[in-house]
């Protein structure tokens, strides 16, 4: 298992992947990075769990809505993702370490 670290609206965080996924989830992280800054500059600060969260709902909603433009995609994205769902978990456990801390 790889680490790589990620900077997610000016802190770096420190995600678990896949050997190989490290530059996918990067792109991903900058990805996400834009959403966190677009909410932050929407409703100021709010807290970087809320801004996450926040952030997190305007990319199921885009991921939602990609879905029912083109559900042939749906099967053939469920493939690719096994990786970045493992990241993912990895920075939810962050995200919960950081939560029990507040």
């Amino acid at each position: 298992m790889a680490t790589v670290t990620v900077e997610i609206n000016g802190r770096p965080y420190a995600v678990g992947c896949a050997d190989g996924q490290e530059e996918r989830v990067r792109i991903l992280a900058k990805q996400f990075d834009g959403h966190v800054r677009q909410v932050a500059g929407e409703v100021g600060h709010v807290g970087d769990i809320r801004l996450f969260l926040m952030a997190g709902l305007l990319l199921a909603d885009e991921l939602h809505e990609a879905r029912l433009a083109n559900p042939s995609a749906e099967s053939a994205a469920g493939a690719s993702t096994d990786g970045v769902a493992e990241a993912l978990n990895a920075v939810a456990a962050r995200l919960e370490k950081i939560a029990q801390g507040l």
